[in-house]
């Protein structure tokens, strides 16, 4: 009775369009082969393409011994899996942040999961965009917190003035480009709200802004000039950074209440040292790929312009761009045509009614595939 009732949920999932199963890819570059079709991938977080730079792979290689490459933790960081490349990273992004202290964790989901229910309780309140990511929403119901979503700036002032006397601590949780529209949060606007209120703090995921976005590829906290005005800085090494993991920029206090509150944290085999050196050994030429940003901008803006003036809703201000059609049905019929034509581009899981095929480009696209796909698509 049990299998029935879940083979059932499945044939409804199926029905409704919303059906997941592992796609077989193979992987060469910037492109994939499905079924027998070669196609350049634009479903893919390599903002920055670093992940195929097999120039970058070779020089750091060169850098570890077999003595030195250490493919597993073997153990908790709270045990004996503290190994120094953890330290030194978490050295070297506060310093790239210039702020007090910073702490590695396992992946976004991670990060996103348990600093939340680690650092708020029942008089808590969570003011959370109403877009923020399902790790977020999660790390959101695992607390004890009572939480209120948001669709807007005002509607957001309206709530804080309404309960910020009723809660000793409110955390207000957003992203900073948001990963369905490509839309980026005002952060200065945030901070300003910050500023008004006493027990107000800040939450900020830029994992589709890290590396992609600032001057030194801080993220769009650095484009904004509030770096050390969020609390709770959440990045992933997983997308621009070509590797694994996750991190926090904090205060030092902050940092020393999740090493011991943090259950995702304390009980989690460390990730290898080896893919700690790794992300260290990127972040060291961070501030070189200035040219890779600028040209990732310029080619999502052209895509954007492209999409606006073919009608298409596209409310993007990054990387990342939607083609929002509607319904499903178009959706994927639009997406299988583009498939055929040698670009693989997907449509996430969204609302009925505002579906849409992703483009997330990445700085190894050619202005003349840019070019072609906007053929296509005018097509």
């Amino acid at each position: 009775m049990i299998l029935d009732s879940i083979n059932q949920e499945l044939l409804t999932l199926k029905e409704k369009k919303n059906y997941r199963s592992l796609p077989q890819l193979i992987h060469d570059g910037r492109d994939v082969t499905v079924d027998g079709r070669r196609m350049l991938n634009l479903s893919s977080n390599d903002y920055l393409g670093l992940a195929n730079e097999v120039s970058l792979r070779e020089a750091f290689l060169k850098t570890i011994t077999p003595e030195t490459f250490l493919p597993t933790s073997s153990s908790s960081r709270l045990q004996t899996g503290n190994f120094t490349a953890y330290q030194e990273l978490e050295q070297q992004l506060a310093t790239m942040f210039g702020a007090e202290s910073a702490l590695l964790f396992n992946s976004g989901y991670h990060a996103n999961t348990g600093i939340l229910p680690a650092v708020s309780d029942a008089r808590t309140l969570i003011l959370a965009d109403k877009l923020v990511h399902a790790s977020l929403i999660d790390g959101i119901r695992l607390s004890s917190a009572k939480c209120i979503r948001y669709n807007d700036l005002a509607q957001l002032r309206r709530l804080l003035e309404e309960n910020h006397g009723m809660y000793e601590k409110i955390i207000i949780v957003t992203e900073s480009i948001f990963s369905m529209d490509g839309d980026e949060a005002d952060l200065q606007a945030l901070v300003r709200l910050k500023h008004d209120y006493a027990n107000l703090l800040l939450y900020v995921d830029e994992a589709h802004a890290f590396g992609a976005r600032g001057e030194k590829g801080l993220g769009c906290a650095e484009e904004q000039n509030c770096i050390n005005d969020i609390d709770f800085l959440v990045g992933t090494f997983g997308k621009a950074a070509a590797s694994a993991g996750a991190y926090i920029i904090c205060r030092q206090t902050i940092r020393e209440y999740l090493i011991n509150k943090m259950r995702t944290f304390i009980f989690t085999t460390a990730l290898p040292p080896v893919n700690i050196q790794w992300t260290a050994w990127v972040l060291k030429h961070f501030a070189d790929f200035r040219s890779k940003r600028e040209h990732l901008l310029q080619i999502s803006r052209k895509l954007k312009e492209a999409l606006t003036e073919k009608g298409y809703n596209c409310p993007s201000v990054s990387h990342i761009v939607p083609m929002v059609v509607g319904a499903s049905e178009d959706t994927i019929r639009k997406a299988e045509e583009l498939q055929r034509k040698g670009f693989y581009a997907l449509p996430p899981t969204v609302p009925e009614g505002t579906s849409r095929i992703r483009f997330s480009l990445t700085a190894d696209i050619t202005e003349k595939e840019i070019d072609t796909l906007i053929e296509i698509i005018n097509g």
